[in-house]
């Protein structure tokens, strides 16, 4: 079965957004996040900022980037959850190291921590759910 018929039969939450919908959020949080993180990342390589300040920026990334993989390709709820956890969590903590060198790019990421906080939510549900 295809990847859509699957993330159809799960039982989901009513409030759960349309797949267009989700799609439409990530349009607009992904030139945030490539603005942003690529920021932090130049200064990180040229050595205007700590590494550790960046840590989280790499963590967050690589999680975000294999959450649609875990999901929808190996299909794996359980790890999916994990994996939304990890995205959720990094986000303070980039908040939190990027605070006092670069106060814009920690408020730039309150709308990407607001989408993740119900995606986190989402993924909780549906993981419980289809147990």
């Amino acid at each position: 079965m295809s990847w859509k018929e699957w993330y159809d039969s799960l039982i989901k939450p009513t409030w759960t957004p349309e797949p267009g919908t989700i799609g439409l959020v990530w349009q607009i949080l992904y030139p945030i996040i490539l603005l942003t993180f690529g920021y932090v990342f130049t200064l990180a390589v040229r050595r205007k900022l700590p590494w550790g300040v960046a840590l989280p920026f790499l963590v967050n990334l690589i999680a975000n980037l294999v959450f649609t993989p875990i999901q929808f390709r190996l299909r794996n709820l359980d790890l999916a959850a994990v994996d939304i956890v990890i995205v959720w969590v990094t986000i303070p903590w980039m908040m939190a190291a990027i605070w006092k060198h670069h106060r814009w790019v920690a408020l730039a990421q309150v709308p990407y921590l607001v989408w993740v906080s119900i995606a986190m939510a989402l993924q909780l549900s549906i993981t419980w759910w289809n147990r």
